[in-house]
């Protein structure tokens, strides 16, 4: 009988914990910016068990870009940005113990010459959702590329370059997001190397960026655009290869 006793609670220890639905609401938000949801085809969630890499769910961030006022307004070291309309992936894990969790991101699908990827970690408990979800920055910013299709050796070529937050924010004269802080440049590189460079200056609005290049050698080559904010560094890159006509 004394044996039987102490069996008990080794029995008891072997039986695992049962698991508990835990829900998790991602919300993506773009560098210097808003959500990144519709508007930009969202962004590729992917959440793995940190331990074992398994896959635990997948999906989109789908929604808004959330309230203007109260992300661009926020105080504080940790302000609530959320709000219900905020684009965001939720799903429910079923987890019996803390578990730590690693998030990958891959975004925003609808710019596909600006896609980054980010990644980032964090424990999740059975049962307890955190108040303003799993907020994960993406930084860059995305850019789309008009012209250098085109290109003659000798001979100048216009480029025009459209570039936004990875939300979609517009980039405009004295706004929210001024295209005074924002420096554009066109690179022709060749064999590994910069062979052109040329800015590109703010044309219209929203966000578009136009000038003209001179390609001096013919054959393949690579276009870039680069974009940046001068003031907090979040920058972007397109890369478009290109043939240079012989003149």
């Amino acid at each position: 009988m004394k044996r039987r006793i102490a069996l008990i609670p080794m029995l008891l220890a072997a039986v695992p914990a049962s698991a508990e639905p835990t829900p998790v609401k991602v919300h993506v938000i773009s560098q210097d910016a808003k959500f990144i949801g519709d508007s930009m085809g969202g962004v590729e969630v992917v959440l793995r068990d940190a331990k074992t890499g398994k896959i635990l769910a997948k999906g989109l961030t789908a929604g808004g870009t959330g309230d203007t006022k109260k992300i661009m307004e926020a105080v504080g070291r940790s302000p609530m940005l959320t709000t219900p309309d905020a684009a965001h992936y939720s799903t429910t894990l079923d987890i019996s113990v803390p578990t730590l969790v690693k998030i990958e991101l891959r975004g925003p699908l609808a710019r596909p010459l600006s896609m980054q990827r980010a990644s980032s970690e964090r424990w999740l408990v059975p049962g307890i959702a955190a108040g303003n979800g799993w907020v994960v920055e993406l930084p860059g910013l995305a850019i789309e590329v008009d012209g250098g299709s085109a290109m003659a050796a000798g001979r100048a070529a216009t480029l025009t370059a459209r570039v936004a937050l990875m939300c979609g924010c517009p980039i405009t004269p004295g706004g929210l997001w001024d295209a005074a802080d924002y420096e554009v440049t066109a690179e022709l590189r060749h064999k590994g190397e910069t062979a052109e460079r040329a800015p590109l200056i703010f044309s219209a609005s929203p966000g578009q960026f136009s000038g003209a290049i001179t390609p001096g050698f013919s054959g393949a080559g690579e276009l870039w655009i680069v974009a940046r904010n001068r003031h907090t560094g979040n920058a972007g890159a397109a890369r478009v290869p290109v043939r240079i006509a012989k003149p």
